[in-house]
């Protein structure tokens, strides 16, 4: 199968594209952090697709932190929604077949503890500027089925971690400053909301989904990725606590605090199982042990 990855060169994508490789895909990459288009260039992103004449296209690519979407809500929607669109766009002039489009769990917002687990059925509810800008990239791909008949798979992924994770999410942020510390020394590591819940899948299973519905998902249908269980900050903080190499404490800062979170966010892989049969296979304890791991090494290579 050929297939394109915008954001290759991002976190999941790097995962993606070993996975697609492995699978025996001819894959083609675009990211412009190596010279690749910039999703909002509707132009190049256009040419890159046509070029690449891929027969599905995994669509990556976009702003992905949250806390920072707040200072930047313009150009996040730009980049989210407007990208997405552009690579839409793009699909249906190359005539590609099939989009796996990645939106996020956080579409569902602040939902209240009695309507866990999370479906697809369940309210969208954005909090943030970055979960208004994936509920606009969720619906131009619905809309893109519906209104031109380009077949694309909506995914809504959940918490995903894994090696080579930036330290601008929660859990490889512990993991790095755990690693600092090992090697730097000090006892006291800053942290966030220790009381959120969150539903974690490692990225070597994540990618395994997308694959699966790239092949076997119903066009114009939304899936969730997730494991199907909530984990607290507090939880995670304790496994990797109990993972170093010496001994540490975590403190909160409230610097680290969000002006929203979600107390809980927990989703069910019913629909995505029933379609390919995928189940998360790496359990958490395995991919915290990976992210240490990999963050030691990292440092310990000058990062």
């Amino acid at each position: 199968m050929r297939a394109l990855v915008t954001g290759a060169g991002g976190f999941v994508g790097g995962h993606l594209v070993a996975h697609l490789a492995d699978a025996g895909d001819e894959v083609t990459t675009t990211d412009p952090s190596h010279g690749g288009a910039d999703v909002t260039d509707a132009d190049a992103v256009a040419a890159e697709v046509a070029d690449a004449a891929p027969e599905v296209i995994y669509h990556l690519a976009g702003w992905a932190n949250v806390g920072t979407s707040w200072d930047h809500p313009a150009q996040v929607f730009r980049v989210n929604a407007e990208g997405t669109l552009n690579v839409l766009a793009a699909a249906r002039a190359a005539g590609v077949a099939r989009v796996v489009a990645v939106s996020s769990a956080d579409v569902y917002g602040k939902a209240p503890p009695e309507e866990m687990p999370l479906t697809e059925e369940s309210p969208l509810r954005p909090t943030s500027p970055y979960a208004a800008s994936k509920v606009a990239a969720d619906y131009l791909g619905l809309q893109a089925w519906l209104g031109h008949g380009l077949e694309v798979m909506r995914v809504r992924a959940f918490n995903h971690l894994g090696p080579g994770q930036s330290d601008g999410f929660m859990a490889s942020a512990l993991a790095s400053r755990i690693a600092r510390a090992e090697r730097d020394g000090g006892e006291v590591l800053p942290i966030g909301d220790l009381t959120a819940r969150r539903d974690h899948t490692d990225v070597r299973d994540v990618v395994r989904a997308y694959r699966l519905l790239a092949t076997d998902g119903a066009p114009g249908e939304a899936y969730n990725v997730c494991s199907g269980h909530d984990v607290a900050v507090q939880d995670v903080a304790d496994a990797l606590l109990a993972m170093a190499r010496t001994d540490l404490r975590f403190e909160v800062d409230e610097a680290l605090l969000r002006p929203v979170d979600l107390p809980v966010l927990k989703g069910s892989h019913a629909k995505l199982t029933a379609a390919t049969g995928w189940e998360p296979a790496i359990s958490l304890e395995e991919t915290l042990a990976d992210l240490l791991d990999d963050w030691r090494t990292r440092l310990a290579d000058g990062a």
